[in-house]
């Protein structure tokens, strides 16, 4: 579980639901405070780090403490999802489930923002549009294309041979590079319809003006990683020609979006521009724009 300045009652909430069904609880704090590394509970534990390194380089850090206490399973956690009630014994038992009908890479459960009407669709990558594949019974399996890496359960022999997370892309698309990386190594990815888990995308919606619905807000420095590592990916051979084809209209339909339509738009630009251009050169790493105080 990733933590980064989490609220306090949120992160209790998210452990009372998640540690019954696990048998330990890493927590990675990305928060640089100057706290020890300590047990908060039974079979809970917080490895505090001195400095913000990342989304997936904190994965990283906790899929090896699992390793370290020969753990055959990871499940991955933010601090803004929930589980549900038996999510991931659910998980668990479609991996068994799916052992004999090829390389189960990882599994997921299907999952709802509480901001929503409905749950979030799995995804199969097409062109021009995507393909989205709903749930239309709890007992059902779906094959997609990627998960998000909060709820998402993988085998630690998984993990051994695709490897961890990108920790050059620090954070966002951390999820689509490691599905795309299983993928391209024979590996097939399944949306579980029985596990259930709530999450939250993003920082906070915008209803759009003519009646266009709403639109999930990032921040600025979000902006940048977003246009940076998408552009990382593009460059990197496991990458489905597909979805960059896909992909690349989205450029464009960002900039307008947040650097015309959604404030601060001269910010929302300038971070942008700036995670293009990186990605164009291929810096990686954290981001060098200072942020406001």
């Amino acid at each position: 579980m990733v933590a980064y300045y989490p609220d306090a009652v949120a992160l209790r909430h998210l452990l009372t639901a998640i540690r019954p069904q696990v048998d330990a609880v890493v927590l990675v704090d990305n928060s640089p405070v100057p706290r020890e590394n300590d047990q908060l509970d039974d079979g809970v534990y917080a490895i505090r780090l001195e400095r913000n390194v990342g989304l997936a380089a904190a994965q990283n850090i906790g899929i090896q403490w699992a390793r370290r206490h020969d753990h055959a399973h990871v499940l991955l956690l933010d601090q803004d999802s929930i589980p549900g009630e038996g999510m991931v014994m659910a998980l668990l038992d479609a991996l068994v489930g799916l052992a004999g009908s090829g390389m189960t890479g990882a599994v997921g459960p299907r999952f709802r923002d509480l901001r929503e009407d409905r749950d979030a669709p799995f995804v199969r990558i097409g062109f021009p549009f995507n393909r989205k594949r709903w749930c239309e019974h709890p007992g059902q399996t779906v094959t997609c294309d990627f998960l998000i890496s909060s709820g998402a359960l993988i085998p630690m022999a998984v993990l051994d041979a695709v490897g961890g997370m990108d920790e050059a892309l620090f954070i966002d698309n951390v999820d689509l590079e490691w599905g795309f990386r299983a993928r391209a190594k024979g590996y097939e990815l399944h949306g579980v319809c029985a596990a259930t888990m709530y999450h939250r995308l993003g920082d906070a919606r915008r209803t759009m003006p003519f009646g266009l619905g709403h639109v999930v807000v990032h921040g600025s420095a979000r902006l940048y990683y977003m246009m940076r590592n998408r552009v990382l990916l593009y460059r990197m051979p496991h990458t489905p020609a597909v979805w960059i084809a896909q992909d690349l209209p989205r450029i464009a339909a960002k900039l307008v979006l947040f650097g015309v339509m959604v404030g601060p738009r001269l910010r929302n630009l300038r971070y942008m521009l700036q995670g293009l251009y990186d990605g164009v050169r291929g810096r990686r790493g954290a981001c060098p724009i200072r942020p406001p105080a």
